[in-house]
């Protein structure tokens, strides 16, 4: 109790909450973790009060678990039991816009939305977009270094970010907030933050870089017969309009009928195809922008790569064929409940990993129903489970997937983070040198393990 009290008198007692007084909504994440009980919610205002909460917390001895909108799905915004949730929601500022460098400073509990339209009302654009843009924090997007939907022309958040100030455990304050892209001052210790899912230190404010905003935007839905296809299209498509591919979102069969079938909506061709590429491309004018991408499309079917495309004529076009793969939002009250599987692979081998991944879970169990998509320009895929079409646990279905990971080499983790889901695969994709390493950075700014313990290792 003397911890609390100490807490209460550095914050004031309306920012540190106990007992039922905890929302339900900060006992876990999006990820399906059984809910856990901390011992106190925190929700600070201020970089001084963060650091003030951290150092009361390796007096005492207390584990912290930052949160940011608990959208992550590995659980690594799941709290301790004899730990408290640190909330950054408070802190949500805007802090300034600089166009002429093309930077913007935010508060680390400012939504990804909020920066996305502080930028758009400088006439610039934030690089990095998802689906929980309304709910999830730039803290977390950082932790996690989310990717998302602009991956392919921007990078992830870690291409995004100038500069962090960052509250190590004890309560010190790195202000690495120097909006530069060149400073080779020794190691980049931002990087050690950005990914690290909150087990290194409190991310409380950023700089982040802002683009031009495109004057123009066009988008397609492409019917394609197989995924050598799809590399020669997006091949085809980079070289036509070199850094303007701004999305390449490659949908298999299954999924596509499964978002069909879930948001009532038409099929988009005449015939059934395997495999359907939402693409947007981004130009100065859309008039000329729409007719290279349709005169592109028609070389494509020429060579026989596309074999149908419908080029959206409108804004509402082009929102009704990205509500197709936007269907993700459908999977918890679709699939009872889905295994999400955000993987990577090397580009040219997707297409066989999803061969492989399909008749390995075939083999187990027949009628299965499990959906493969993803972002595919860069290397990463998602496969979700039907839980209630399988027998056996989930460990059963991960050895089954992982494994297949595992033979082509790539990530257990492309976009989503360890948290807790996937501790015990990380194995999978790094070798016991490299986790050495990482424990070595952990002990070194974390001795007493108080930051997000339990999570990554």
């Amino acid at each position: 109790m003397t911890f609390l009290y100490a807490l209460a008198g550095a914050l004031g007692a309306e920012a540190v909450l106990t007992g039922d007084a905890i929302p339900p909504a900060y006992r876990t994440d999006w990820s399906g973790v059984a809910p856990v009980q901390p011992l106190a919610l925190v929700r600070p205002r201020s970089t001084d009060e963060v650091a003030a909460v951290l150092r009361l917390c390796t007096e005492h001895c207390v584990p912290v678990v930052p949160q940011g909108g608990r959208t992550g799905l590995a659980g690594a915004a799941v709290p301790c039991a004899d730990g408290i949730v640190l909330s950054l929601e408070r802190m949500n500022a805007i802090d300034a816009v600089d166009t002429s460098a093309g930077t913007i400073v935010v508060q680390a509990g400012a939504t990804l939305q909020s920066v996305q339209e502080a930028a758009a009302a400088a006439g610039l654009q934030f690089g990095v977009d998802l689906g929980a843009r309304g709910s999830c924090q730039i803290g977390g997007n950082l932790a996690t270094n989310a990717g998302g939907n602009g991956v392919l022309q921007f990078g992830m958040m870690r291409e995004q970010t100038l500069g962090l100030e960052v509250v190590l455990a004890d309560g010190r304050v790195l202000p690495m907030l120097r909006p530069m892209l060149k400073n080779n001052t020794g190691y980049d210790l931002k990087q050690f933050f950005i990914g690290a899912e909150g087990t290194l230190g409190v991310i409380t404010r950023a700089v982040l870089r802002l683009h031009p905003a495109p004057r123009a935007r066009a988008t397609v839905l492409v019917a394609l017969a197989g995924f050598d296809a799809a590399l020669a299209l997006l091949a085809r498509l980079q070289s036509r309009f070199p850094g303007a591919v701004s999305a390449f979102e490659l949908m298999w069969r299954d999924f596509v009928a499964a978002s069909l079938q879930w948001q009532h909506l038409r099929e988009p061709f005449d015939a059934v195809h395997p495999l359907a590429a939402l693409v947007d491309v981004t130009g100065s004018d859309e008039g000329e922008l729409r007719a290279a991408l349709e005169a592109l499309l028609g070389e494509s079917m020429e060579a026989g790569e596309a074999v149908d495309a419908i080029v959206a004529q409108s804004q509402a076009q082009a929102r009704a064929l990205w509500k197709i793969r936007e269907a993700t939002a459908e999977l918890p009250a679709n699939m009872h409940p889905p295994l999400n599987f955000d993987v990577s692979l090397p580009m040219a081998d997707i297409g066989r990993f999803a061969d492989a991944c399909r008749a390995a879970l075939d083999a187990r169990w027949p009628g299965h129903h499990t959906v493969f998509f993803g972002h595919v320009g860069d290397s990463n895929l998602h496969v979700s489970t039907d839980m209630s079409t399988v027998d056996g646990g989930e460990e059963d279905v991960e050895r089954i997937v992982y494994g297949q990971v595992a033979a082509f080499r790539g990530s257990v983790s492309a976009e989503h983070g360890i948290g807790l889901h996937k501790k015990p695969w990380l194995g999978v994709s790094r070798t016991p040198a490299e986790l050495d390493a990482m424990r070595a950075i952990k002990l070194a700014l974390d001795p007493l393990g108080l930051m997000n313990p339990g999570k990554v290792f």
